[in-house]
């Protein structure tokens, strides 16, 4: 995009230093960049822009405005360029909503928070699978169960603790079964990934769509609760998905729960590369000596 110019500056909480904001003929515009060596191949930007297309109108979404392939051989990044939205990050919102005890705010944002995830939900898809081109075709997850996953990801993790967490694993495992129905999920809707509209505290944006997947209609419940547990906000956010599809709120927190274990693993996995994998990790390893889905580490 040659009007960029040297205007482009990192977005404060951008995804790994690869998303900025640009200012073209004095309108603002957000950038993100795919590295030729994106996990997803070339097509990752074109999957963000289908991914954004097939949402829009149903979720607040930027509109795209340029998409570009990585260019391996030149060393050039693949680019997707959309439009700025307004809002405030939602994580902060909650942290400000917190300090000073707004239980009814709290409750209003997870409403609103708890909607987007329940509209998700709602969005039906054929089969589990990651998105692997602009056409969203499916593909494949590795075959096994949360168990499995444990031991894969989790093999410097003393013995005892990894069958402790395995065990819990297995049973978290039987709770998603349960549920036979894939959809849309965004895979990393938490408050930070969204836009609040700070006195409505109404969502405005939904960002960073990279992990969108095919998947299970309770991943995205399970990561909006996931940190954020004043029971002011988890009410709400339960609640809306309730109003929604319906079901007992204790037995879909469970499933919530069980539901974000997969990420969890994964992050914990990764304990001393970034503050929200040390935290998972602290996380797995209460739910481990406790036995406890619910289980969170002391200090927290």
């Amino acid at each position: 995009m040659s009007e960029l110019g040297t205007t482009m500056r990192p977005l404060a909480g951008g995804h790994s230093g690869r998303t900025f904001v640009a200012e073209v003929a004095g309108e603002r515009a957000v950038v993100r960049l795919y590295p030729p060596d994106d996990p997803r191949g070339e097509a990752a930007p074109e999957v963000d822009q289908a991914v954004l297309r097939l949402v829009r109108g149903l979720l607040p979404v930027p509109e795209v405005l340029e998409v570009r392939r990585a260019e391996a051989g030149a060393g050039h990044p693949g680019l997707l360029v959309t439009s700025w939205m307004p809002g405030e990050r939602g994580d902060l919102v909650v942290a400000r909503l917190s300090d000073a005890r707004d239980e009814d705010g709290l409750r209003r944002l997870g409403s609103s928070t708890g909607a987007v995830a329940a509209t998700l939900a709602g969005m039906p898809m054929l089969r589990p699978g990651p998105f692997v081109d602009a056409e969203l075709t499916l593909g494949h997850f590795p075959d096994g169960g949360l168990d499995e996953w444990v031991a894969q990801r989790l093999g410097r993790w003393p013995e005892a603790r990894r069958t402790a967490l395995a065990e819990v694993a297995r049973r978290a495992q039987d709770l998603l079964d349960a549920a036979q129905r894939t959809c849309l999920v965004h895979s990393d809707l938490n408050p930070k990934n969204l836009l609040v509209d700070p006195d409505t505290l109404e969502v405005t944006g939904v960002l960073d769509w990279e992990f969108a997947h095919a998947g299970h209609p309770w991943t995205d419940l399970g990561n909006l609760v996931r940190f954020e547990r004043d029971p002011s906000y988890v009410a709400g956010v339960l609640g809306a998905w309730t109003a929604r599809h319906g079901g007992a709120v204790d037995a879909l927190l469970d499933g919530a729960r069980a539901a974000d274990l997969w990420a969890l693993v994964d992050l914990a996995a990764r304990a001393g590369d970034n503050p929200v994998a040390d935290r998972a990790a602290a996380l797995l390893r209460a739910v481990a000596e406790t036995g406890d889905l619910h289980a969170r580490p002391a200090a927290s």
